[in-house]
């Protein structure tokens, strides 16, 4: 019983810092695809629901004590608000799982000023979708080299 906790822990945790991290462990482990997304997913909601909780006054927090004389337009930053003004929120929740880390994504949304709640539902939405999806592009591929 503890050895699947840990399993099922190990997968969360890992989704909570990187996305696709959640999907790559579980198969390993030997977890259901099912199973799989609803970790994964739910690794990142935690990570979103911490980060949209706490996420302005540690923003805050970090720029002052890490980067008090930071530039305010890189090429980064640019890239993030040319996102943010062509898609709004649906597009960084979808973009959150592919090329931002949970907190990444809800980080951008908090710096943009956007409500918790959209937060929350637009990243549930962007990763329930996400995870059934590299779940089971995963879950296929090892059936595809399975094979060979």
């Amino acid at each position: 019983m503890w050895e699947e906790l840990l399993k099922y822990l190990t997968v969360f945790g890992l989704s909570m810092l990187k996305f696709i991290f959640g999907p790559v462990t579980a198969l390993p482990l030997g977890i259901g695809y099912v199973e799989t997304s609803l970790l994964t997913a739910g690794g990142m909601m935690a990570s979103v629901l911490i980060i949209s909780s706490l996420g302005a006054p540690m923003r805050a927090r970090f720029i002052q004590r890490f980067a008090p004389n930071r530039r305010l337009f890189t090429k980064r930053s640019r890239q993030v608000v040319r996102t943010w003004r062509k898609y709004g929120m649906w597009g960084v929740a979808m973009l959150t799982p592919l090329l931002f880390t949970p907190i990444g994504g809800t980080l951008i949304a908090v710096s943009f000023g956007e409500r918790r709640s959209k937060i929350l539902f637009t990243m549930l939405i962007a990763g329930l979708f996400w995870a059934f999806v590299i779940s089971g592009a995963i879950f296929f591929a090892k059936d595809l080299l399975r094979e060979y």
